[in-house]
């Protein structure tokens, strides 16, 4: 993997297309979120995990986290996996990681999880410091 963040990294990447062999997949990606993203996306999960239920039952920043990935990745047409449990009780569902996210999917999710908690009565932090300013 290589970071595109000046002309010597550029020419590096050029030359390892020229090297690669005919069938070389190459694939592009915009600038990966940033810590400000990941910051409040971390206390968006929080916020959910405090106040949110589902069937009257809680859940935990990370169970929030594998619901929002994959409710957002099959919103956008994704393709999502499932894999059996290994005691083979029930199914694991397997996608992207919300660190390869990149800055704009990361807004685009951080959109989705708002809506979300707004339709089911979740106040995010951040929306109770814009309402005090």
């Amino acid at each position: 993997m290589l970071t595109l963040r000046s002309k010597s990294e550029r020419e590096q990447a050029k030359a390892w297309i020229d090297k690669s062999p005919t069938g070389t997949r190459v694939e592009f990606k915009g600038p990966s979120r940033s810590l400000d993203q990941n910051s409040r996306f971390w206390a968006m999960l929080t916020d959910c995990a405090v106040q949110g239920r589902i069937n009257d039952r809680r859940f935990n920043t990370e169970q929030w986290k594998t619901m929002f990935m994959a409710a957002y990745a099959e919103e956008r047409g994704l393709e999502i996996k499932h894999l059996p449990a290994l005691n083979r009780a029930g199914m694991i569902p397997c996608g992207r990681s919300s660190s390869d996210l990149s800055v704009s999917e990361m807004s685009e999710l951080m959109e989705w999880i708002a809506a979300w908690g707004a339709e089911n009565g979740i106040k995010f932090h951040d929306q109770e410091e814009l309402e005090d300013a």
